[in-house]
Order: structure tokens, then C-alpha cells, then sequence
């Protein structure tokens, strides 16, 4: 496995996987005040399948489409930080029905829960965003736009991406731009103008270079890439991750296999500065069986301007959760962070021990500088 390229950046660790791993001075006579700093959470793949839809409905007495319950005990970590991001890989259809696998649909009813559960950022560039279609990945937009949240990566119009790509967003004094490319859309083409923002290294260098222009401080990508159900990223990911350091990207954030891949803080020595990589994050809620799917991680990343003015991403951590599927009528898919471990239903507990061991034996050997929270 090859490394990122050394001319342009220097590894805290190894850039493959399987190897592990100022102070200031005080003047006495004033009172430093605290820097500008944020705390931005990001989270994997929110899907809707079949099961999902149905339990949601039943929760709903048959009227309606009710996740209340799924996001209840996960909902006050999310909160905390000052910005949240989830990939949202279902479109948002409209009805009157909706559908999981192979071509997603579902109801606003679900953006409205993770909203609620304290998102603010929905990514829309996967491989399902225009699976019901055109109209469906346009109703999406305004369907996004209707409940008051952020949303990157799929546009109405080439000229509506052009005027809001980069997002940009002021949190806490400090400039962030978000950015949100798909390695593709399941073969469906993006068809009467409907623009998805694709991994193109000359669209992505040039909305990189937006980003500065507009003032963005820390410039986040996030990425729909790599192979589906593999636990260590490959060398088409480490190739696009060394560009975008590159090109400047303070943190790069994967999505797409459904299990979690490794972390890692990468030196950029051109720039001075460190930058936050994360290959996977795994699924955030969905229906899938396979053990090393049924959850994944919510890495949590620290921003803070220094002493000189510069805002630079400082530390990461990250932690576990599980998805518990519905015991019975009364009960809904839950998302469980690991530190509520004791709520997971007994007939899951073995499920949950084994994906928390796979996971936490990919990551423990090959993340770099990115810690295990609890």
C-alpha cells in the first residue's frame, strides 16, 4: 500500500493501515481571553430501508411516519457540538408511498427527526440521491429548505451550484466552507438539469480555491467513495484524500462502504498545519444485516484559532454506536451510543459486542492520532 505522496504531506502515523501509533507563555498582568473554537460532530449513513418504513409507520398508528423513538438517546450528544453532519442517502420523494431497496424514498417525516435530534449539515451526494428520479431529488432540495437546514452536494440547476457551492458557515468567529462529492448515482444520470457535484479533481481544486476566496478559514470535504463493506480504505481513497490535502482541505470526511475504515491526522507541511482524514464512518441508521454494518462512529472534531489569528483543526476523537432493530410492535430502530450500551435489547447484545470488537481492532491499530472517546 503506498503512502500519501511526501512532497506534499507528512504522516503522523503511516498512511496505510496497521501501524499505531506549545505551551504558551502568560502575561500577569492581563487575562487571556478564550480563543474562538468549535466542536463539529459528523456521522454516517442515515438510510431508509423497507423495515424502517413500516416499523415508522406503525409507530405512527398507520397515519403517519413516526422516528421519534430512533434518535432519543443519541439526540443529546449530537446536540452538543456546534454543528452536526449526517449523510442523508435517501431521497425525500413526497409520496403517497415511499420504498427502500434498490431505489429509496422516504418521508420528510425522517428529516424532520434527525433535524429535531440536532442536525444542522445534510449531505445529498451519494450513489441513491437521484434514485426515485429527478422530481424526487429536486423535491428533496425544498423539502430541506422547508425544515430549515443546511444541505450540500445535489443542486436544482448548474447555476444554483454555482452560487452555493461552497457552503459556507460562520461558527463560533470562525469560516467554514462544506463541500460534498459522490464517486456516482447507481448509473442513473443526472438528467433536465439536475446537477450532483462528482468527484471531478478539477471541479473539486477549483470550488477548494471558491472556498478560500470567500474567506472560508477551514475548508471541510466530504466524500461519497471507496468499496462497500471494507474495513480498510483503499489506494483510490488515499490518492484522492493526498490531492485534497494538497489543494488545502482542512478535514476530509468518507461515507459509501457501510462499515467504518480508519482516521487519521495527516501533516501538511506545505501549509503548516494538521488535517483531519476519516475514510468511513459507517452507517449512522439503516436496516442491514452484516455484523460490521449494523452501526458505526460519530467522530467529533475540534476547530480553534491560536494565538497568531489562524484557525487551525487542533484534535479528534471519535466514538461507537449500534442500531437496534424493533423487538416487538411497540418498538422502533434505535440508534445507541456505546456509553448507553446497557439499553441495547438482549437478543442484540452479542451483535453489538462483535461489531464493537471488529470495529475497535481496525481502528485501534491503524487510526492515527484520532482516539477512542469513552
Amino acid at each position: 500500500m503506498s503512502k500519501l505522496p511526501f512532497a506534499i504531506v507528512t504522516l503522523l502515523g503511516l498512511a496505510a493501515c496497521c501501524q499505531n501509533n506549545a505551551a504558551a507563555g502568560s502575561d500577569n498582568d492581563t487575562i487571556p481571553s478564550e480563543p474562538d473554537s468549535a466542536d463539529l460532530l459528523f456521522v454516517g449513513d442515515a438510510m431508509q430501508h423497507g423495515p424502517q418504513l413500516k416499523q415508522a409507520l406503525q409507530e405512527g398508528g398507520g397515519k403517519y411516519y413516526d422516528y421519534s423513538r430512533c434518535f432519543a438517546l443519541v439526540a443529546p450528544i449530537v446536540q452538543q457540538a456546534d454543528y452536526a453532519v449526517v449523510n442523508l442517502e435517501v431521497p425525500l420523494g413526497g409520496g403517497p408511498t415511499y420504498h427502500g431497496y434498490p431505489n429509496f424514498s422516504a418521508p420528510d417525516a425522517y428529516a424532520i427527526a434527525l433535524r429535531d435530534a440536532g442536525f444542522d449539515l445534510f449531505l445529498t451526494s451519494n450513489n441513491h440521491c437521484l434514485d426515485s428520479g429527478m422530481k424526487a431529488a429536486r423535491r428533496t432540495l425544498t423539502a430541506l429548505d422547508s425544515i430549515g437546514v443546511d444541505h450540500i452536494g445535489t443542486y436544482s440547476t448548474t447555476a444554483q451550484r454555482d452560487s452555493l457551492a461552497p457552503l459556507i458557515k460562520n461558527i463560533n468567529g470562525i469560516k467554514f466552507a462544506f463541500l460534498n462529492y459522490t464517486y456516482g448515482t447507481n448509473g442513473i444520470p443526472p438528467r433536465d438539469g439536475m446537477e450532483v457535484a462528482l468527484i471531478d479533481r478539477d471541479r473539486m481544486a477549483a470550488e477548494i480555491e471558491k472556498s478560500r476566496k470567500k474567506g472560508a478559514e477551514i475548508v471541510c470535504v466530504t466524500v461519497h467513495w471507496g468499496l462497500e463493506y471494507m474495513m480498510h480504505e483503499n489506494e483510490s481513497q488515499r490518492d484522492l484524500a493526498g490531492f485534497l490535502i494538497d489543494r488545502g482541505a482542512d478535514m476530509i470526511i468518507g461515507a459509501h462502504p457501510h462499515v467504518i475504515q480508519p482516521m487519521q491526522v495527516v501533516r501538511n507541511e506545505k501549509e503548516n498545519k494538521d488535517v483531519l482524514v476519516v475514510y468511513s464512518l459507517g452507517n449512522f441508521l439503516s436496516n442491514q444485516n452484516d455484523t460490521d454494518s449494523r452501526g458505526g462512529a460519530m467522530v467529533k472534531a475540534h476547530v480553534e484559532r491560536d494565538s497568531t489569528g489562524r484557525a487551525t483543526f487542533r484534535t479528534a476523537t471519535y466514538d461507537l454506536h449500534f442500531t437496534s432493530k424493533p423487538t416487538g410492535r411497540n418498538t422502533n430502530y434505535r440508534v445507541i451510543p456505546s456509553r448507553y450500551a446497557d439499553s441495547i435489547p438482549a437478543q442484540y447484545t452479542r451483535t453489538w459486542e462483535m461489531f464493537q470488537r471488529n470495529a475497535r481492532k481496525v481502528l485501534d491499530e491503524c487510526n492515527v492520532n484520532v482516539p477512542y472517546a469513552k
